[in-house]
């Protein structure tokens, strides 16, 4: 079992950067894939972006694709999403989850077996 605890959210103006981190304990770390979702208010959540067990292979939402980076440090048992160009519409709460899945699940939240309790990300225009 893992549990998931992100760090880092808050405000920034349009354009500006943010980083956040999700931070796991419990076993086998390494062997999970590694997502970040985001839920708006009154809006489903969605997928950001995604990360394999050995950081070989990462995956971007269309949205976030040229602006955010997904990364890991599995001897800190750490998952990044560093944010540049924030734009007003990424404001929402940001989930990291850990997957038993491959790639092939990435971007389904149901296929994500842990969840973090989210950060809030908010970015004023």
């Amino acid at each position: 079992q893992v549990q998931l605890a992100e760090s880092g959210g808050g405000l920034v103006q349009a354009g500006g950067s943010l980083s956040v981190s999700c931070s796991a304990s419990g076993r086998a770390f390494s062997g999970y894939t590694m997502g970040w979702f985001r839920q708006a208010p009154g809006k489903q959540r969605e997928f950001v972006a995604a990360i394999s067990w050995g950081a070989g292979r990462t995956y971007d939402a269309d949205s976030v694709k040229g602006r955010f980076t997904i990364s890991r440090d599995n001897a800190k048992n750490t998952v990044y999403l560093q944010m540049n160009n924030l734009k007003p519409e990424d404001t929402a709460v940001y989930y990291c989850a850990a997957s038993y899945y491959d790639s092939t699940y990435i971007y389904t939240p149901a296929k994500y077996a842990y969840w973090g309790q989210g950060t809030q990300v908010t970015v004023s225009s």
